[in-house]
């Protein structure tokens, strides 16, 4: 068996269905006017939408009703009952996380959430692009970001998937995290060791080694985020190969943030790598922690 498949891959036993108590019903074609496909997910697939019951432009996400069965059955198998990603969302009311209206089944079975509709970019479209509209705003973006993490930790949730793909700045400059379609209750039982699913970019070394994991997970992504947004590029080297991805990740040391980025400041440098220590215990003990040691480095305009 191969590294990724003992690392993600699970048995062929029979998965339970998707959770779906309480779940309202629509029918896709006639409530939605799809205006174009705006994004798509390993879950899912995301279109800006007209939404005739709202009467408003929506951001539609309509999840792949097969993968969410299998996903969902990952934590039934072991006697755990995961909340639709729509209920999270549902109870998230933070100015830094995407707003949503409704969730619930198409008439096909399949799980929608509709959410607000976005006028803005991606923060990975910024950083890939080496977007001017970064230049004196990332420690205002990067704070913004961590008052999302910290808000959702508090509200016991850890996000599991926070990378730059997962956040949108709009035409105000108002940070929006979304996608909480990996999200989990911040409770014992969804943090014992096993879970490995996530974007292999921000998997903390914890999660690597199947140990049991907490909010520093989410500092870890974080930590990375701000590194890329920072200098432009990841900790570490990418491989074509992500079982070599991984195995750099527990093997080697971060590269060194000036190394990137040679006029960076050695305070800034020190915070981005205590955000992304090996070790949970050394690294920020909270988002609001890192928002902090940001907010403390002389070159704010950066």
């Amino acid at each position: 068996m191969g590294f990724l498949s003992s690392l993600f891959g699970g048995g062929k036993k029979k998965q339970p269905g998707i959770n779906t108590k309480g779940m309202k019903r629509a029918d896709f074609a006639k409530r939605w006017d799809l205006r174009g496909r705006t994004g798509q997910g390993s879950m899912s697939k995301v279109f800006q939408a007209y939404d005739k019951t709202l009467g408003r432009t929506v951001c539609l996400k309509l999840m792949d009703k097969e993968k969410t069965r299998k996903f969902e059955a990952r934590f039934t198998q072991v006697g755990l009952i995961k909340p639709p990603e729509g209920e999270i969302c549902m109870a998230l009311q933070h100015p830094n996380c995407v707003r949503s209206y409704e969730f619930g089944l198409t008439t096909k079975g399949e799980p929608y959430l509709v959410m607000e509709w976005i006028e803005g970019l991606g923060l990975n479209y910024l950083v890939e692009t080496k977007s001017a509209q970064l230049n004196g705003k990332r420690i205002d973006y990067l704070g913004q970001l961590a008052d999302s993490v910290q808000y959702l930790h508090d509200c016991k949730y850890l996000h599991r998937d926070l990378c730059p793909r997962n956040v949108m700045v709009d035409k105000e400059g108002v940070v929006k995290l979304i996608d909480f379609g990996l999200t989990i209750p911040y409770t014992p039982p969804f943090c014992q060791p096993g879970n490995r699913t996530g974007t292999l970019d921000i998997l903390a070394p914890e999660i690597i080694n199947r140990r049991r994991t907490d909010h520093r997970v989410d500092v870890f992504a974080l930590g990375v985020t701000a590194f890329e947004v920072i200098t432009g590029q990841l900790p570490w080297e990418r491989s074509v190969s992500s079982e070599e991805n991984l195995r750099r990740r527990m093997n080697l040391k971060p590269r060194n943030p000036k190394d990137l980025a040679p006029d960076l400041d050695d305070d800034v440098q020190d915070v981005l790598l205590k955000a992304i220590a090996k070790e949970p215990v050394d690294r920020y003990g909270s988002a609001k922690e890192f928002k902090e040691a940001l907010l403390g480095v002389k070159n704010q305009g950066l």
